[in-house]
């Protein structure tokens, strides 16, 4: 069950949620109008742009769908297991995400839309950090599935079914983190244009930082 996750999940799962919110934010009032942080909207484009025959176009947002994948098989690759666990890791992963984030602003700032394709890594990455836990799946890069889970859940509460108030609360900050990250990024966007990727890249090298700090004096103490 979701109530043995650690206490940290759900300020961990809101600040990558905010994260995940200001990238896509910067990626949507981008030059190209692309969402980097869920490929749903991204597919459907794709589709759209075959039938158009707009070939080029296409060829692009498949490099945004197999950036996304090439991000979540490098977090694959570094994460074993299925469980929450000090000691994985998450650190090297986040720091792997920070640098795509900074090489990222760094081609867009100088006109290249491929800085799109790094930062669609970067959430593909950060979307496979989610952990399985006893059935209890995360995700902090979108919230569609979040939505439909509360919904379930409010159902089954409006049935007379128990409900699980540490799950809804941790969906909640997700979602709220994401809401809050688009704000952000919004404002970040208008003040530094792309270079405001950076923000989240400083970020994530902080977590990635802190992390490591907590797993190690944990470890100590254990």
């Amino acid at each position: 069950m979701i109530s043995r996750l650690p206490k940290w999940v759900e300020l961990g799962a809101f600040i990558l949620a905010l994260i995940a919110g200001c990238v896509n934010a910067i990626g949507l009032l981008g030059f190209e109008q692309q969402a980097v942080s869920h490929l749903s909207g991204t597919a459907t484009s794709m589709g759209t742009e075959l039938f158009s025959l707009s070939y080029q176009k296409a060829l692009f947002l498949t490099g945004i769908l197999l950036s996304f994948l090439a991000g979540s098989s490098i977090a694959g690759f570094l994460l074993h297991g299925s469980t929450l666990k000090l000691g994985r890791h998450y650190d090297t992963a986040l720091s792997i995400e920070s640098v795509l984030l900074a090489f990222s602003s760094l081609l867009l700032s100088a006109g290249s839309v491929y800085g799109l394709l790094l930062a669609s890594a970067a959430c593909g990455l950060q979307n496979a950090l989610a952990t399985t836990y006893s059935g209890a799946i995360v995700r902090t890069t979108h919230v569609t599935g979040l939505f439909t889970d509360l919904g379930i859940m409010l159902g089954a509460f409006f049935r007379g079914q128990e409900l699980d108030y540490r799950k809804a609360k941790l969906f909640l900050f997700i979602i709220l983190g994401f809401i809050l990250g688009g704000t952000a990024g919004a404002f970040l966007y208008q003040e530094l244009d792309f270079k405001a990727l950076y923000v989240p890249s400083v970020l994530c090298l902080i977590i990635a930082i802190t992390y490591r700090v907590y797993a190690s004096r944990h470890r100590e103490s254990d």
